[in-house]
C-alpha cells in the first residue's frame, strides 16, 4: 500500500514539475530557429548514457547526440566529477592568466591535431571559432574574401551565418560579408553531371579553381570547408578532394580552414576527420565533442605560420570567457575518458561493423532510402520519393504541409522511443560514439519500422 502511495506521490510531483517547466518555458524562453507559438518543446527530466527521458517516464534512445555533441553520452561520471572538482578549486579566472587546466586542455588538443597546428585559441562555441579563424586568415593574408560551399553550415553568428550555404542563411544574408559560395562535390546529386566519384572530384576541383581565378586569388583570404559536411547531410568528400583543395590553397597563397566542429573528437572514428585523408589545413575549428557538450567550449587550432603572424603583432580579438576553466576541466576529462575507454576506436568499429552494414540493409528493404553515407558514428539516409529520379521525399527547405512526410516519419520514430535528427529529406544517424551494440541494434529496428511511413510516400 505504501509503495502504491509513493508511486502516486512521485507521479503527482512529476506532473507538477512538468507543468511548471513547460509554463516557464512558454512564458520566458525564446527558442532558436523557431516560430515561438508553433513549437511545443519536450520537457526533459534526466539523461544518462545514450538515453534521456521526460516527466511522464518516456525514455528515448538519442540517435542525435543532442545536436551531435554528446560523444561520450550523457552524464559520464568521470567528467561530471572533474567539473565538480574544478568548481571546488577555481570556478573562473580571466583569460589572460596561465591556468593548469587551460594549459592542459590546449596541450591535449594540440597533441591530436595534424601537422604543426600546436597553438590553441579558445572560444565559447563553434560559431565563435569560425569567426576568429576567418579573422586570423584575413589579418594573416591582408585579403578580404572567404570562399565556402553552398551545402554547408558554419554557425549563426554574423560571419559564420554568411559563410553558411544552407537555407538558414537566407534570413541573415547581408551580401556584404565578403563571402563567395561555390559548389562542392556531392556525387548523389552532382552539380557537375559526373558519373563517378573520381569524376565528381575532378570537376568539383576544376570548378573551385575557376571560382578562385575569376574572383581574383589576390583577394581571397581563405577557403573554409566542413571536413565532412554535417547539417547538409553527412557529405563525405570523395578521395582526393581535400588534398586538391589543399594544393589550390598552396598555389594561390590562400589559408585553408577545416570546420571540424561537428566531426572532431571521435565522431568519424578519428580524433579529427581530416586524418581519413591525411590532409593538414592551416586552421581547424572545433567545439561540441571536445567536452561532449557538458560545458560549452570551442576553439581554433593554429598552424605555426599563422601563429608567427601574431608573435609580435597583437591579435585583434578576444573573448571574456576564452578558455573558461570549468569548460577546460571538462575538455581534459573528456579527452582522457576517450583515451582510457578507447571511444574513438569504438566509434570506428561501430561505423564499420554495425551502422554502415545495418543502414545499407535498410536501404535494400525500403524504396524511400536513396543513399546511405557516413563514417564512424555519423551517418545519413537520403530519403526519396522515387529511387530512379532521386526526387527528394520533401522539397528543399520544406515547411508545413510540404514537409508532412518527414514529420510523419519523425513522429513514428519518437513514438517508438528513438529521438532522431531530421534535416530536410534526411535522417542523420549520430548516436554517442560509445553507443552499445545492443542500442545500435535497437535503433536500427526502430528506423526499419518507421521507414514504412516514408515508403508510403514513394512512387
Amino acid at each position: 500500500m505504501n509503495a502504491e502511495a509513493d508511486a502516486r506521490d512521485a507521479a503527482a510531483l512529476a506532473a507538477s514539475t512538468k507543468a511548471t517547466v513547460k509554463d516557464n518555458d512558454r512564458s520566458h524562453v525564446f527558442h532558436s530557429w523557431s516560430a515561438q507559438e508553433l513549437i511545443d518543446p519536450l520537457a526533459v527530466a534526466g539523461a544518462e548514457g545514450s538515453y534521456f527521458w521526460d516527466y511522464d517516464g518516456n525514455r528515448f534512445l538519442d540517435f542525435s547526440s543532442a545536436l551531435v555533441y554528446t560523444n561520450i553520452g550523457y552524464q559520464h561520471p568521470k567528467v561530471a566529477a572533474a567539473i565538480a572538482e574544478q568548481a571546488g578549486k577555481l570556478c573562473t579566472v580571466a583569460p589572460g592568466f596561465a591556468v593548469d587546466v587551460r594549459s592542459e586542455a590546449a596541450r591535449l588538443i594540440a597533441e591530436r591535431t595534424p601537422g604543426d597546428l600546436d597553438k590553441i585559441f579558445f572560444t565559447n562555441a563553434g560559431a565563435e571559432a569560425v569567426e576568429n579563424a576567418v579573422r586570423m586568415a584575413r589579418v594573416h593574408t591582408g585579403r578580404p574574401k572567404v570562399l565556402s560551399a553552398y551545402r554547408s553550415y558554419h554557425g549563426a553568428t554574423s560571419t559564420a551565418i554568411n559563410l553558411t550555404g544552407d537555407a538558414r542563411r537566407f534570413g541573415n544574408d547581408t551580401a556584404t560579408a565578403g563571402v563567395v559560395h561555390f559548389w562542392g562535390p556531392f556525387a548523389y546529386r552532382s552539380p557537375f553531371y559526373a558519373a563517378t566519384p573520381a569524376e565528381e572530384c575532378e570537376r568539383a576541383l576544376r570548378h573551385l579553381e575557376d571560382t578562385i581565378v575569376f574572383e581574383g586569388p589576390q583577394s581571397i583570404a581563405a577557403i573554409i570547408l566542413e571536413t565532412v559536411g554535417g547539417a547538409p547531410g553527412v557529405l563525405v568528400h570523395p578521395d582526393g578532394y581535400l588534398a586538391g583543395v589543399r594544393a589550390l590553397c598552396d598555389r594561390f597563397g590562400i589559408v585553408f580552414i577545416l570546420d571540424e566542429i561537428m566531426v572532431g573528437f571521435g565522431r568519424t572514428g578519428k580524433w579529427f576527420a581530416s586524418e581519413h585523408w591525411d590532409v593538414t589545413p592551416d586552421l581547424i575549428c572545433f567545439a561540441k565533442g571536445v567536452t561532449s557538450g557538458y560545458i560549452p567550449l570551442g576553439g581554433v587550432a593554429i598552424s605555426a605560420a599563422i601563429a608567427e603572424t601574431f608573435a609580435r603583432r597583437p591579435y585583434p580579438g578576444g573573448l571574456t570567457y576564452s578558455g573558461h576553466v570549468l569548460a577546460c576541466a571538462a575538455a581534459v576529462a573528456t579527452i582522457n575518458v576517450m583515451e582510457e575507454e578507447g571511444i574513438v576506436e569504438q566509434s570506428a568499429r561501430t561505423g564499420a561493423e554495425l551502422l554502415g552494414p545495418g543502414l545499407a540493409a535498410l536501404a535494400e528493404r525500403h524504396p524511400s532510402v536513396g543513399e546511405v553515407r557516413g563514417l564512424g558514428t555519423f551517418w545519413a539516409l537520403e530519403l526519396v520519393r522515387n529511387e530512379e529520379t532521386r526526387e527528394p521525399l520533401v522539397p528543399y527547405n520544406a515547411a508545413g504541409a510540404d514537409n508532412a512526410p518527414m514529420a510523419e516519419f519523425g513522429a513514428a520514430l519518437k513514438k517508438a522511443g528513438l529521438w532522431p535528427l531530421l534535416a530536410g529529406n534526411r535522417i542523420h544517424v549520430a548516436p554517442p560514439c560509445n553507443v552499445s551494440a545492443e542500442d545500435v541494434a535497437k535503433g536500427l529496428r526502430i528506423i526499419d519500422e518507421a521507414l514504412t511511413v516514408a515508403d508510403a510516400h514513394t512512387v
